[in-house]
């Protein structure tokens, strides 16, 4: 019933830029937070930024200033603008959907961003 869907990814060289979307279906999407994580091979899966149904943005530090979240509500949709990529992004990016009351928690299946000369 539930489906988060990425799509964007690809290999782009340094210093360049990639949008990230991210189609949900099955939930009421503005009683949503919505998040992006990403997980690189050998490492934790860590927050990239987060969005609340308000609006509310949150960002790794190590992302703060490149990377951009932003959702659509009339689309059920979250976006990942990211910008001046470097190497140690490459990673599998994941969409998250998580709800406090009532509890959720959704993931999509990843899509790689891989950032190479």
């Amino acid at each position: 019933q539930v489906q988060l869907v990425e799509s964007g990814g690809g290999l782009v060289q340094p210093g360049g830029s990639l949008r990230l979307s991210c189609a949900t279906s099955g939930i009421i999407f503005r009683s949503y937070a919505m998040g992006w994580y990403r997980q690189a091979p050998g490492k934790q899966r860590e927050l990239v930024a987060t969005i609340t149904s308000g609006g509310t943005t949150n960002y790794a530090e190590s992302v703060k200033g490149r990377f951009t979240i932003s959702r659509d509500n009339a689309k059920n949709m979250s976006f990942l603008q990211m910008n001046s990529l470097k190497p140690e992004d490459t990673a599998v990016y994941y969409c998250n959907a998580r709800s406090m009351l009532p509890l959720g928690d959704y993931w999509g299946q990843g899509t790689q961003v891989t950032v190479s000369s």
